[in-house]
């Protein structure tokens, strides 16, 4: 099954010129190295990457703890914590360093909003100046460290759920829908690129956003940046945020605040 949608993310979303970005350059001043981040375009938000927690809860002990004490682990020793699948903590057992490539993390999770977090913790969604990334929830890094049973946002790409379900939205806000033209960017950080000058394009439809999540030749997952090539909107996914921002028109961020699937936000 993977290798068939690969195959047809591979056919649907040939590279292209390098120059798609040379707009975007203009745009933001910046060199994408990160992502090309937009204003807004005229308006903005944020889709905050998505957390999920145990059915049991958050436990008393850290990830850096629980993960020490799964190396050190006696195969036939008591369990780390009682009723609690190592399964349900790494993505592969044996490489518990490996992430879940934006999968949901199985059936005894659930999602965790932000704001719920933030209730519970007290913590803002993003502190004042700041960006939703690694310094988001302060309170739970003072305390030793993210708590097992809650698996933390993404990094640099979107989760499958939720580039599936922006691609929705798109659709319904782009003037020629699911036949869309568009073109998608990738960092080359996130492709250990020795050249960064040549900056790695593809183009595509719309309709076919969802099998670029699986690209063979792309392991950032979701791309850095996303337009429509009328460039009414733009997404960018910065290769160290947890959140990515769409700018476009009102309408399309309105959509976005107001989903019931995904998170976004604005922030100033």
């Amino acid at each position: 099954m993977y290798e068939t949608v690969a195959a047809l993310a591979a056919a649907r979303w040939p590279l292209a010129s390098s120059a798609e970005t040379d707009w975007l350059k203009e745009l933001t001043a910046g060199d994408g190295l990160t992502g090309f981040m937009p204003p807004a375009l005229p308006d903005a938000a944020w889709v905050l990457h998505a957390m999920y927690e145990h059915e049991r809860g958050p436990f008393d002990m850290t990830y850096a703890e629980y993960l020490r004490a799964f190396l050190n682990r006696n195969g036939t020793g008591p369990e780390i914590i009682p009723g609690l699948d190592p399964a349900d903590v790494f993505a592969d057992l044996s490489d518990p360093f490996a992430t879940s490539k934006g999968e949901h993390p199985g059936p005894h999770h659930r999602r965790l909003r932000w704001a719920e977090l933030a209730r519970r913790t007290g913590d803002p969604l993003a502190a004042e100046g700041c960006l939703p990334d690694h310094g988001s929830f302060p309170s739970l890094r003072e305390s030793g460290g993210w708590p097992v049973g809650i698996t933390g946002p993404s990094e640099g790409s979107l989760n499958r759920a939720d580039w599936n379900r922006l691609a929705e939205i798109l659709i319904e806000h782009s003037p020629r829908g699911a036949d869309t033209p568009c073109l998608a960017y990738y960092t080359p950080l996130g492709q250990g690129a020795e050249d960064f000058d040549d900056l790695h394009v593809r183009a595509g439809r719309l309709a076919d956003a969802k099998v670029l999540y699986d690209h063979p030749d792309e392991d950032s997952w979701s791309p850095s940046n996303l337009w429509a090539q009328d460039r009414s909107w733009v997404l960018c996914t910065d290769y160290d945020l947890w959140a990515t921002k769409v700018a476009g028109p009102a309408p399309l961020v309105e959509a976005l605040l107001g989903d019931g699937e995904i998170e976004a936000v604005r922030l100033p």
